[in-house]
This record gives C-alpha cells, sequence and structure tokens, in this order.
C-alpha cells in the first residue's frame, strides 16, 4: 500500500499512516482542485488494482477525502477533520470514490458522532433486538431454518437501519460486542423454540470478518452453544467471501475447528467477491447464499442468469446446498427451482419477523 500511494505522488509530496487502514496524503503546490481530481483519480487507480498473495487475488476499495488549503482549513487539524468528513461522505456514496470537503459535512460528521455514542449505550440500554426471517425449501416449502437479523430501536432517532449502525459499528469496534451479543441472543432464542416443539431448522447468523478474526472466536461459540444448551448442528454461522479469504491456512484452522463442533458453515453474499475456487472446495462449508443482487435481476438480465446457474452447479458439484437470498416474486422462486436451487428467503415467503411474530408463523407451520 505505502508503494503503490508514494508512486501516485511527486517527490515534494507526503505519504503517511494515520492508523488502520487510513493514510493521509499532503499535496504541496496545488493551485486549483483539477490537480487534486487528477491524483485522486490516479490513487484510485493505482490501490484498485488487482494483485496475488498466496495464489489469491486481492482487490482493495479505496474512499478519498479531499480538504483543500487554505479554503477548508487554515491548520493540520482542521484539514484532517475535514478530509475525514468528505471521505465519509465518499464512503457513503459506493466504494472507490473521491469527495471534496463542504461546510454541510460536518453536520453530517456530527451526526455519525452522535449516533456512535448512541450505539456504545444501545446493547446496555437493550435497543438492540434481533428479527428472524424464515429460510424454505423451495421444492417442498417447508422451513429449513431462520436467519437473525439484528436491528436497532434508538429513543430519539426511532428504527435505525443496519446500513446506517453497522458500518459505524465496524469503524469504531462495536461490531464484535453487538456480534457476540447476536450470537447468544439468537442461540438462547432458538434453543427455547426447539424446547416448545416448534420445527425451527437452523438457525443462521451473520459473522463479520472482525469477529470471526478474535483469537478466542471458537471457544466463544462453543461456550455460547454450552451455556445455551442450542445443538451444535442447529446453527449456522454465515461469512462473506471477504472473511475467508483473509489468511487462507488461519481462515481453514478456525472453519475446521468449528465444523468438528457440529456447526454448520455458510458463505453469505456469494457471487459478490473474488473466491478462489482452489480454496473453496477445501473449506468445510455446508451451504454457499446467493446474493439478492442476482435473485432481483433474474427475470430480466442473462449475466444474472448465467452466474446464478454457475453458482448452483458449482455449489452442488462441491456437495453443498445452495440458498438464494431476497426472493420477492413467484416467478423467481419457479426460476431458482428450474435451475436447481435447494432453498431461498425473501419477502415472498415472509419479512423478518419479531420474536412473538415468528413463533405463531412457526406454529402455523406444519
Amino acid at each position: 500500500m505505502a508503494r503503490r500511494l508514494s508512486g501516485c505522488v511527486r517527490a515534494e509530496d507526503t505519504v503517511s499512516r494515520q492508523g488502520g487502514d487510513e493514510f493521509i496524503v499532503a499535496l504541496t503546490g496545488i493551485q486549483n482542485a483539477q490537480a487534486a481530481s487528477v491524483i485522486a483519480e490516479k490513487i484510485l487507480t493505482v490501490i484498485t488494482t488487482p494483485f496475488i498473495l498466496e495464489e489469491t487475488e486481492i482487490i482493495l476499495g479505496v474512499s478519498i477525502g479531499i480538504a483543500c488549503y487554505p479554503r477548508d482549513g487554515k491548520d493540520s487539524e482542521t484539514l484532517m477533520r475535514n478530509a475525514d468528513a468528505a471521505m465519509y461522505v465518499a464512503k457513503q456514496l459506493g466504494r472507490n470514490r473521491y469527495q471534496f470537503y463542504a461546510p454541510e459535512m460536518n453536520m453530517q460528521a456530527l451526526d455519525r458522532l452522535t449516533l456512535e455514542s448512541d450505539l456504545h449505550r444501545a446493547i446496555e440500554r437493550n435497543e438492540l433486538f434481533l428479527m428472524y426471517q424464515p429460510q424454505l425449501s423451495l421444492r417442498a416449502g417447508d422451513v429449513l431454518g431462520l436467519e437473525a437479523l439484528v436491528r436497532w430501536q434508538n429513543p430519539s432517532r426511532g428504527l435505525v437501519s443496519p446500513g446506517q449502525f453497522i458500518p459505524i459499528a465496524e469503524n469504531c469496534g462495536l461490531i464484535v460486542p453487538i456480534g457476540n451479543w447476536v450470537l447468544e441472543t439468537a442461540c438462547y432464542q432458538h434453543a427455547r423454540w426447539v424446547a416448545q416443539g416448534l420445527t425451527t431448522g437452523t438457525i443462521a447468523v451473520n459473522i463479520s470478518a472482525h469477529q470471526f478474526q478474535q483469537t478466542n472466536f471458537c471457544e466463544r461459540v462453543s461456550d455460547v452453544l454450552s451455556r445455551t444448551g442450542l445443538q451444535p448442528s442447529l446453527l449456522e454461522l454465515e461469512v462473506t467471501e471477504g472473511v475467508v479469504m483473509q489468511g487462507v491456512e488461519q481462515v481453514l484452522y478456525k472453519l475446521n475447528a468449528l465444523r468438528e463442533l457440529g456447526v454448520h458453515l455458510a458463505i453469505d453474499d456469494f457471487g459478490t467477491g473474488y473466491s478462489s475456487l482452489n480454496y473453496l472446495k477445501q473449506f468445510p462449508l455446508h451451504r454457499l447464499k446467493i446474493d439478492q443482487s442476482f435473485t432481483q435481476q433474474l427475470l430480466n438480465d442473462q449475466q444474472s442468469v448465467a452466474i446464478t446457474k454457475a453458482i448452483i452447479q458449482m455449489g452442488h458439484s462441491l456437495g453443498l446446498d445452495v440458498l438464494a437470498e431476497g426472493i420477492e416474486t413467484h416467478d423467481q422462486a419457479v426460476h431458482l427451482q428450474s435451475l436447481g436451487c435447494d432453498a431461498g428467503q425473501g419477502f415472498l415467503y415472509a419479512k423478518p419477523l419479531s420474536v412473538v411474530d415468528c413463533e405463531e408463523y412457526l406454529r402455523a407451520t406444519p
């Protein structure tokens, strides 16, 4: 990263690491915004160029915020703060973008800081809760499991969408305690439903990269299963392609340890990352989950059809179950079934349900 950034700037410019995955580029003698844009474009092109690490293709994403002296600040502290505010806006707009600072961004940055402060207290104030979305067999129509989805009901803001608070949690380090809370709460609730004799199948829980990378992650999963009394075979942990492709040897060790516990493992949002099939076949997986973006385009985009078909065939060739996310129409379900997809979830079957509504749903399901 340092070499790539240094190669984008002039000898008189400065490149430094702020911390974590943040870098500062100080440009001197820049006369106008267009000159800064040229360098920003160059950085985007260079940083996002794929490279090979341990026989795996790695593609990085980058968001750039730009603050110009003296218009956006007359000291380094103000310039860095405003550049950071612009970078946050660039992130919100999508990966691989740059954004110039504008005064109204300070209000957005302040709102983000307030949201982060509120999030720190959300767990202890019992503001977080789980919703459950059923996963069904496309052929038989029976319930195969539930996916636990975290939600946040803030006293002043109301219902805060995961798209708002999950990125903040990842940036400020709260994603691990939130993830641990989700895992334990989901297992407790599922164990209760099983004890009531309800047909629930598995409970699927999303695991973030930060959570998975914790050295004691496997031990924590084992401890949660012991304390909640949930059978390991009823727990499915979902990780993204990006998680399993970071340090393959260590990932494989953890996945095997989890598999030995009896836990099911799934790759979520499959098709949106850059998995190496050579490594994928080594992982002790149970399921691939097709990203909803492919499901939504299934009826009007031949490329999405081709990718979906390829994922299903590849999954079956590896002995894996394949589930499609985001099914909203009967035609989508029929098409997926014709392609050989095993299972699905989406608004066609049920929206994410509260504990009470989910229990009623399960009782009404044969």
